[in-house]
């Protein structure tokens, strides 16, 4: 079995994976979403400190599976360094004791590979990963090839959605409340902008809408004066601009890739909203849409697990003392190519 963890952010996540059935024996994530809803977002030092907490809790769980382990799998890459730090520095302490083979795995990648939690790949893939801190559409040909087709020029689906709720002042995270909210909505109130809308460029960008949306919080007088119909026609009508925006770029990236098959994957793909609008354009484009189980949208230990057992199979060890973590956006942007 395989032993995974992930803490690139603020869930700690700990699964055990059996490597020749591919079943997912155990798998728990502890979230911190209520520490930090009073904040409006994640603070990374406060993050840290309930790593520190609850990833050895949930540790001592997997105790049972320690003597059929094979291999220690932990999220590297991208996230924040400070709670990166807490898994890598479990992940490198087990690889060592136990005498394992350790497995750095890229947390997008992980993101790809909950696609196939307990079973099969199916590549290659046309990917669209939305998240908290990123949007890229990835041509996905094989395990080891992945290229970046198109990525965000500034804030992220998953960012915006948090940061349209603080504005109105809805808690955090935003992406399930922004929804919830849209339902009661009328998404054809508010006249707000779809980004890069008369451009050719096949990128996203989000921070533009994000400013229009402040605007228009502005013009009903703030958050304190907003009545709960305004925030969610506000809501519908920022959900269906993001919408559009997805549409129109992957339309033209739909054009020109013949592979068929098309998945959402990241925290923002649990979105139902979204995944009718992509439903319908796969449908158009006659390509077969695949998604990802809603438990395993958001960062979770099962996708960074199943992620690593391919690389076992490949033997993609790494050194405890030689696995680095890598935070940086420019890093990160060229992850997979």
């Amino acid at each position: 079995m395989i032993l995974s963890i992930e803490s690139s952010c603020d869930d700690s996540s700990i699964a055990i994976t059996d490597i020749a059935t591919k079943k997912l024996v155990y798998h728990k994530k502890i979230s911190q979403e209520k520490e930090h809803s009073c904040y409006g977002g994640v603070v990374p030092e406060l993050a840290s400190r309930l790593h520190a907490v609850a990833l050895p809790a949930i540790l001592k769980e997997t105790k049972p599976y320690f003597d059929k382990l094979k291999a220690i799998a932990v999220t590297n890459q991208p996230g924040l360094g400070v709670t990166l730090l807490e898994g890598i520095t479990m992940a490198k302490t087990l690889a060592v004791l136990l005498d394992l083979p350790l497995i750095p795995v890229h947390h997008l990648k992980g993101h790809i590979y909950s696609l196939f939690i307990e079973k099969e790949s199916t590549l290659p893939l046309i990917v669209l990963l939305i998240s908290g801190g990123h949007t890229q559409v990835i041509r996905v040909e094989n395990f080891e090839h992945m290229e970046i087709l198109a990525t965000s020029i500034d804030d992220s689906v998953g960012e915006s959605f948090d940061k349209t709720a603080k504005m109105m002042g809805l808690g955090y995270p935003g992406g399930p409340l922004i929804e919830a909210l849209a339902l009661k909505g009328d998404e054809n109130r508010f006249d707000l902008p779809i980004p890069l809308r008369n451009s050719p460029l096949i990128a996203f960008s989000l921070s533009g809408l994000k400013n229009a949306v402040r605007l228009k919080v502005e013009a009903c007088g703030g958050k304190e004066n907003m009545t709960e119909q305004d925030k969610a026609d506000l809501s519908a009508s920022f959900q269906k601009a993001v919408k559009l925006h997805l549409l129109q770029k992957s339309k033209k990236i739909f054009a020109q890739e013949p592979i068929k098959d098309f998945a959402i994957v990241g925290g923002a793909s649990a979105n139902k909203y979204i995944r009718e609008a992509y439903e319908k354009l796969c449908q158009e484009f006659g390509k077969k849409m695949h998604v990802a189980p809603l438990a395993y949208c958001s960062d979770n230990a099962a996708m960074i697990g199943r992620y690593a057992l391919d690389a076992y199979e490949k033997k993609q060890f790494t050194p405890p003392n030689e696995i680095d973590i890598v935070t940086t956006r420019k890093q990160q942007a060229g992850m997979l190519l």
